[in-house]
C-alpha cells in the first residue's frame, strides 16, 4: 500500500487541521455507536484517531489499524490508552478476535488502487465481524467528483480555514475512464506552507456491494451523510452498512 504509506508520511503533520475533531467527527461516532453490537470495534485506516477517539468514549475499546507509522505516532501522542493502535496493512490484517463493529471510513478504501486489493479489505471486514455486528464503509462518490470537474480533466480549488491565515489549495486531476483521482495540496498556515499529494481509485456503491457480497455480507442501508439521510447519488461520499 505505497499510496497509503506516502499519504500518512506527508499528511501526519497537518491532517488534524484539515480534518479537525468536533461536530462532524462526533456525528460520525454517534451513528457508528448506534450500529455497534457489543465488544470492541475495529477501524481499518484509523489515521490520527479522529473517529476512533470519540467512538471509544461511547462504546469502550476500539482497535485501530493503519499502515502509516507517522499517523499512529500522532494518535498515540494524543491518547495513548484510548485506542489500541496497530501498524498493519488493512488488506491482510487478522487477529483472533471478532468485533461488533468493523468500519473503514473517510475514503480510506479508495486509497487501495486496484480491485483485488479493495476486495481484500471487504474480506478482512467480514472475517473480523462478530455475529450480529455491522460493517460500515464510507468512500468517495465518483458521480460527485465527476460533477465538480464538469468534464475538465484538471481543476483547482481553494478552501479557506479559520485562524492563522490558513487554507488548502488543491490541484485535482481526474481520469474518468480508470477513475483514478490524483490530488496535490498546498496547506498554508501562519505564513508557511506544506505540500502533500494523494491518489485514489474511485469506487461506485455497486462495486462495494459486489465486494461485500463476495465476502459473505449483505447490504442493510446506504446513507448520504452521517445524520442517516438516504443516499441520493449526488453527495460527496457514500456510506454503506452491511451485515
Amino acid at each position: 500500500m505505497t499510496a497509503a504509506v506516502d499519504y500518512g508520511r506527508q499528511f501526519a503533520g497537518f491532517y488534524d487541521r484539515i480534518f479537525p475533531a468536533g461536530e462532524g467527527a462526533e456525528q460520525t461516532a454517534e451513528m457508528l455507536a448506534g450500529l455497534h453490537a457489543g465488544d470492541a470495534a475495529l477501524e481499518l485506516g484509523v489515521g490520527t484517531g479522529r473517529i476512533a477517539l470519540p467512538l471509544a468514549e461511547r462504546i469502550g475499546e476500539v482497535v485501530g489499524v493503519d499502515v502509516s507509522a507517522e499517523m499512529l505516532d500522532v494518535l498515540r501522542a494524543r491518547a495513548p490508552r484510548a485506542v489500541t493502535a496497530v501498524e498493519a496493512d488493512m488488506r491482510t490484517y487478522a487477529d483472533d478476535r471478532r468485533y461488533g463493529l468493523v468500519y473503514c471510513v473517510c475514503g480510506t478504501l479508495s486509497m487501495v488502487l486496484d480491485e483485488a486489493g479493495q476486495q481484500q479489505v471487504l474480506d478482512t471486514c467480514a472475517r473480523a465481524l462478530a455475529p450480529g455486528g455491522a460493517v460500515v464503509v464510507e468512500t468517495h462518490n465518483p458521480a460527485y467528483v465527476e460533477a465538480i470537474h464538469d468534464g475538465r480533466p484538471r481543476d483547482s480549488f481553494f478552501v479557506p480555514y479559520p485562524g492563522g491565515d490558513s487554507g488548502l489549495l488543491t490541484y485535482s486531476n481526474l481520469d474518468p475512464h480508470g477513475r483514478i483521482w490524483q490530488l496535490s495540496h498546498i496547506w498554508f498556515e501562519d505564513g508557511g506552507a506544506q505540500v502533500a499529494s494523494e491518489t485514489s481509485r474511485l469506487t461506485t456503491p455497486e462495486e462495494i456491494d459486489a465486494y461485500a457480497e463476495r465476502a459473505g455480507l449483505r447490504l442493510e442501508a446506504r446513507h448520504g451523510d452521517w445524520a442517516g439521510a438516504p443516499f441520493a447519488g449526488t453527495e460527496p461520499t457514500v456510506i454503506c452498512v452491511y451485515r
